[in-house]
């Protein structure tokens, strides 16, 4: 049985990183009352701290741009056909020992 992947607002990650902060309650025990796996939050605590300023962290709403979806799918057929050639590279080997 697979469980539909979660998805949280920029909004609620702000708020829920401003509650880590302002209410001195350990990052566990928060992330346990609004129902979000620890190192979630932990994560976005520290996407939080790399960005430079409040509109950097959490861009997007989760769709790709073209190029990084092009980037993606590029990504993925190149995995495969490294996987095909190391297949076939296999089984060259395996019957040119099977001929002699």
């Amino acid at each position: 049985m697979s469980r539909k992947r979660r998805k949280f607002t920029r909004d609620f990650k702000v708020e829920a990183l401003r509650l880590v902060e302002e209410s001195g309650k350990p990052l566990t025990q928060v992330a346990r009352e609004l129902g979000v796996r620890a190192d979630l939050l932990y994560s976005w605590k520290r996407q939080s701290s790399k960005a430079s300023n409040a509109e950097e962290v959490f861009p997007g709403n989760g769709t790709l741009s073209p190029e990084a979806e092009e980037i993606r799918r590029l990504r993925r057929r190149l995995a495969e056909a490294e996987q095909e050639r190391d297949f076939l590279k296999k089984a060259a080997a395996y019957f040119a020992q099977e001929s002699k």
